[in-house]
């Protein structure tokens, strides 16, 4: 299963490609909730589509983009200081007498201290980063949808609940941000041949089996390792990944906008490299049919998924 993925979050891309617009409102409410303490995660690279805001409502994100970040430096720094006295104060117990537990207390209070002064160089940095927009299953994406005849961008979660299931389907079925071509039919009916969007990625991520990887069967007794291999299109290209996609609503919950992508047999390189799974790329000159399901003609959606581009994977070790 495609388990994390590099998205493209440039909003000036999608208007220049597809002529679409930003769901403004969907965006501010997904912002105010966070600012009302949901736990919601959000790339820094959807954070940025905001940092030049054109309108008032762009403007009004922004705001919340900043008070959040400040909220978060403010936390970090009162962990910093609570760190760094734990360390000073083991560094002068090790002065008068060594002992295990101050040892293991200045190391754990050295790292937590290391490690947050990352979280917080990370956190101000205005330069944008590649893995700015890597997201994971529960992290919120830009996908391009149709509405009323007009492309639309929309922040969903990268894991999809169905409308009418109960909430708890996120934990009874945790692979859902994933949609399995076979399972098209089945498990995905209700939204196959309804709600389809696309999600622009040029990067994804899996793990495999590092003996797989390597090619060799595991001797008696040995435990396998997990490897995370990055697959790239070569030569680059943005891929436009067909999605499934659905609102949510709920009595004693807010609204949830949420996709999965669809995932099918992988090509011969990425079987190699020991996964089974790979998400599909449509064409671009396919979205607006994607975009557009006919349910009467389901045929028509699965000749676009099998007309999918087939560009050669490259993998490397991730970062």
């Amino acid at each position: 299963m495609c388990y994390s993925a590099q998205i493209k979050a440039d909003y000036q891309r999608f208007v220049r490609t597809f002529g679409a617009r930003l769901d403004l409102q969907e965006f501010i409410r997904l912002y105010w909730e966070r600012e009302e303490g949901r736990a919601i995660k959000i790339p820094k690279a959807v954070d940025a589509l905001f940092g030049q805001p054109q309108s008032e409502d762009e403007q009004r994100i922004k705001d919340m983009v900043d008070r959040f970040n400040q909220l978060q430096a403010t936390k970090l720094e009162a962990e910093l200081f609570a760190q760094r006295k734990r360390l000073a104060d083991a560094e002068r117990s090790l002065q008068t007498k060594v002992t295990k537990a101050a040892a293991e207390s200045k190391r754990i209070a050295g790292d937590k201290v290391d490690a947050l002064l990352r979280r917080l160089d990370d956190l101000r940095r205005t330069e944008p980063k590649e893995r700015d927009g890597r997201i994971f299953p529960g992290h919120y994406a830009p996908v391009l949808v149709m509405e009323a005849g007009e492309r639309v961008v929309k922040p969903m979660r990268y894991q999809c609940r169905p409308a009418g299931k109960p909430a708890f389907y996120d934990r009874k079925y945790p692979g859902t941000y994933n949609a399995r071509r076979d399972n098209l039919g089945g498990f995905w009916k209700e939204l196959f041949g309804y709600s389809h969007g696309v999600m622009v990625v040029n990067a994804f991520y899996e793990n495999v089996s590092g003996a797989r990887l390597d090619g060799r069967t595991l001797a008696d007794g040995e435990k396998d390792t997990n490897v995370v291999l990055e697959f790239k299109p070569n030569p680059p290209i943005d891929m436009l990944v067909a999605c499934l996609w659905s609102r949510w609503d709920g009595k004693d919950e807010p609204s949830l906008l949420s996709c999965a992508a669809i995932t099918d047999e992988p090509p011969p390189e990425i079987a190699a490299a020991g996964h089974d799974r790979c998400i599909i790329p449509i064409q671009p000159a396919q979205v607006d049919a994607w975009l557009n399901p006919d349910a009467g003609d389901l045929a028509a959606q699965y000749a676009i998924l099998d007309s999918r581009e087939r560009p050669y994977y490259e993998h490397r070790m991730a970062a």
